[in-house]
Parts: C-alpha cells; structure tokens; sequence
C-alpha cells in the first residue's frame, strides 16, 4: 500500500530549464514529497560531484528500456534459470550493494539511503533481488509511481546478477501494466540490453502518460512473490 506523503514547500524548476550538463538546480531536501514531486515532473536528485550538495537532474537525451526491448542473451536466459529472484525482500542490503565504495553507485550517501528508505516504507521505492542460494548476489532499486519505474541503481557480485534482476522487474512491469523504465543515462552496456536515447521532450511526454496511469505494479501479490530459479 502506498502513502501519500505531504506535499513539498519547494518550487522545483521544469525539467527543460535544465542546463548543457542536465542540472536544473541545486539544494533543497530529500523529504519524500519533494523526491516523488521531482520524479512526477521528470527530475531526480543526485550529487553534484562525488559528495557535493544535492542537484535536480533532467538529462538530454534520457535513457529508457523499452519494456518489450529486453535483449536477453543465450548466457542471461542461464542465469535466469539458475538464480532466484526477488522483490522488496531486502531493499536496505541491495541499497547498501550498490552504495559499496569504489563502485559507481559510491555517490549513494548515507543520507540519499535515508531517502530511498523512507520512500521504500511508504510503499513508493522497491527493490529486486538475486540470489545464488541464500547469498544476496545482485540487485536493483528504484521508484513507482503509476507505470512509471526509474531506477536508481544496481549491483552485482555474481556474473549476470543484476541482469537477471532487470529481467525480473521488466516482468513485473510488463504484468502490471507499467509502461515507462527510466535508467536516467544510457551506457554501452546498458545499451547492449536494449537501452535506447530519448530525447527531453519525448520523455516528458512518455512520463505524463505512466504518471497519470491508475496501476501499480508492486501492489499485486502474485508479480511480487519469490521467482524460484528453474534449473
């Protein structure tokens, strides 16, 4: 179940006054209206530099999964049949995964964690797991709202780890009527499991749309129970 929480005292910036770099501002809170405020007109709260004060991202072009555009290789349909998923089992430990230092994600400070949790306790961030047994060895996180997924991160510590949690939540999504997975930034790797560029405009188009959709994909039961590995 999600909670609503109140409202943000900020007037964040629309997402096209972003400048070159895709920073449409600097300050403000983390407090859960304010991120899902942020989220809702196509913006996300990163660092401005390792650990630099908070900035209000809008990048262009934006990096999105189409949800039927999943490239799943002959190497990750193994793995999916070797590991166990699952979702919202161990949001903390896959957060802390991906905030590890010497990772990309070591721009996930203590407080941005506080963030996500808080979001995560009021029913709007979730979390999908890999494991080899009962060994966390993958993962990813991020925010729903509507059909809209953006993600945050992901780790792995087991080759394919996080691949086969991005082909979970692509499943759930799909099923659950979900329609945007945002990834902020396209890389050549993310490109290779078909991440494609979108332009600013075209992604606030995409946006409103998932927003305003009346689903949630997290909310049902049996697209959230454990995914059991299957040989």
């Amino acid at each position: 179940m999600r909670i609503e929480p109140p409202p943000t005292p900020w007037a964040l910036p629309p997402a096209d006054t972003a400048d070159d770099d895709g920073v449409v501002g600097v300050g403000g809170d983390l407090e859960p209206g304010t991120v899902l405020a942020a989220y809702r007109q196509g913006l996300f709260p990163m660092p401005a530099g390792r650990r630099g004060p908070i900035a209000w991202w809008s990048p262009d072009p934006r990096g999105i999964l189409p949800l039927d555009g999943l490239v799943v290789s002959r190497s990750l349909r193994r793995s999916i049949r070797r590991y166990r998923t699952t979702v919202d089992a161990a949001f903390d430990a896959v957060v802390a995964g991906c905030a590890a230092p010497g990772r990309p994600g070591a721009w996930i400070t203590p407080e941005i964690a506080d963030a996500y949790g808080r979001l995560h306790s009021l029913g709007w961030a979730h979390s999908v797991e890999t494991w080899d047994g009962d060994v966390l060895v993958g993962g990813l996180y991020g925010v729903s709202i509507g059909g809209l997924f953006a993600g945050e991160s992901m780790f792995h510590r087991a080759t394919d780890a996080s691949k086969v949690a991005l082909a979970r939540l692509v499943g759930v999504l799909r099923a659950g009527g979900g329609s945007l997975l945002d990834v902020q930034w396209s890389t050549p790797h993310l490109a290779s499991l078909g991440v494609v560029d979108v332009d600013r405009a075209t992604y606030l188009r995409l946006l409103r749309r998932a927003v305003a959709a009346d689903v949630d994909p997290f909310g049902d039961p049996a697209l959230i129970g454990p995914d059991e590995p299957s040989g």
